[in-house]
């Protein structure tokens, strides 16, 4: 990845002013400067490789509105939680690439929303090649943050993603190390298994504030570490040698006193952090501002904290101002 820090990563894109993972979402992340940006990867039914927030895209995308699409609603277990909706698994690429996207947060970015309708989903190889476009045409190095959802899920219903994700890289020429590279998932099982594959990344382990790995879970059940317990200064020993850092919700950052970005720095660990928004509805409690939900508040406050201990990269939906602050 670019030598500057913290990396500021374009998450989905610029998804404060477009639909996420739209091509103008990556592209106005691009020009307005980003280190990297971060793509989510799903399947469909036909292993290609699409670029979702999850895999259930009635929030993203118009298939709601598609009545020759209306008999694929089902309910499905994802992560052990039931959910119903339109599901990336059950169409093929062709089909999807019929839909067109949508704002996934149309009563807080109603800007972006305007824009919905306009453009279709994304494969993982159209951002990959975007990406590299950019590298070139701007002189500089851009990177990846690849990030892959639901391993455990997908491998149960025979879409294992580990193998479909490394043939991709290869085929992009993604996987030698030749442009800067970042995996990262929620379960460690899958990050693994691609360092397996040989795939030349920097593998980084996301740590919500609150719960347990759903891989480690099937595999362990109880005796799964939860994610605040993983990055406790005794567990973060376990992760040397396997990751090269971890990427945590900024609520763990936001705690007076922790210490959690240098017990990790002291073991050679990286430390990124998800997600900078300026919204009040996104800020912590005492960074909240007049205005409602949609208004920003006190988000260089906020950051500001982030900031100061020391952190690696953030995740930004809204890039200049990710880069105004922490590049200024």
């Amino acid at each position: 990845m670019p030598s500057k820090s913290p990396l500021v990563i374009g998450h989905r894109g610029a998804p404060g002013y477009r639909p996420e993972h739209t091509r103008s979402s990556y592209e106005l992340a691009l020009a307005m400067g980003v280190d990297a940006v971060e793509p989510d990867v799903v399947a469909t039914k036909d292993g290609v490789l699409v670029v979702r927030h999850e895999n259930e895209i009635s929030g993203t995308t118009d298939v709601a509105d598609r009545p020759e699409f209306a008999d694929r609603r089902t309910t499905r277990q994802v992560d052990g939680a039931a959910l119903t909706g339109w599901f990336t698994e059950d169409f093929t690429w062709a089909e999807l690439s019929t839909l067109r996207c949508r704002e996934r947060l149309p009563k807080l970015r109603a800007s972006s929303a305007s824009f919905d309708g306009t453009e279709p989903m994304l494969r993982l190889r159209d951002v990959l090649d975007l990406v590299r476009a950019a590298a070139v045409a701007q002189g500089r190095d851009i990177g990846v943050v690849l990030e892959v959802k639901h391993a455990t899920h997908f491998a149960r219903i025979g879409l294992d993603l580990a193998p479909l994700i490394a043939q991709e890289l290869r085929d992009a020429r993604w996987a030698e190390g030749e442009l800067p590279l970042i995996v990262e998932s929620f379960e460690s099982t899958v990050l693994g298994r691609l360092r397996a594959e040989g795939i030349v990344a920097s593998f980084v382990y996301l740590i919500e504030a609150a719960g347990h790995p759903y891989d480690l879970l099937v595999a362990e059940g109880s005796e799964a570490l939860s994610y605040p317990e993983t990055v406790a200064p005794a567990n973060l020993d376990r992760l040397v040698g396997q990751v090269e850092g971890i990427s945590v919700d900024k609520k763990m950052l936001l705690v007076p006193g922790t210490t959690l970005v240098a017990d990790a720095h002291a073991r050679g660990l990286t430390v990124f952090t998800w997600t900078c928004r300026p919204e009040n509805a996104f800020l912590a409690a005492p960074f909240r501002r007049p205005g409602g939900k949609r208004a920003f508040g006190d988000y260089a406050g906020e950051w500001d904290v982030i900031a100061r201990q020391g952190v690696d990269g953030v995740f930004v939906d809204h890039p200049d101002l990710g880069i105004a602050f922490f590049r200024g």
